[in-house]
């Protein structure tokens, strides 16, 4: 545990600059992907709690 504290603290908070900077023109394919996994993860969930209310709305005999 001390080893992964110590090598947390080693490593620098920031990148190294190379002096070019990136032009971005459109989302990265991260950006997409990120976007797919949330909205998958929206439906998901919506279509579970969905199933679980309809089950409590049967009468219990």
């Amino acid at each position: 545990m001390r080893f992964l504290i110590a090598l947390f603290l080693a490593t620098p908070a920031f990148a190294a600059h190379t002096g070019m900077p990136k032009i971005r023109t459109g989302p990265e394919l991260s950006d997409i992907a990120l976007f797919v996994l949330a909205a998958l993860g929206v439906w998901f969930v919506r279509r579970a709690l969905r199933a679980r209310f309809t089950k409590r709305d049967t009468p219990k005999d």
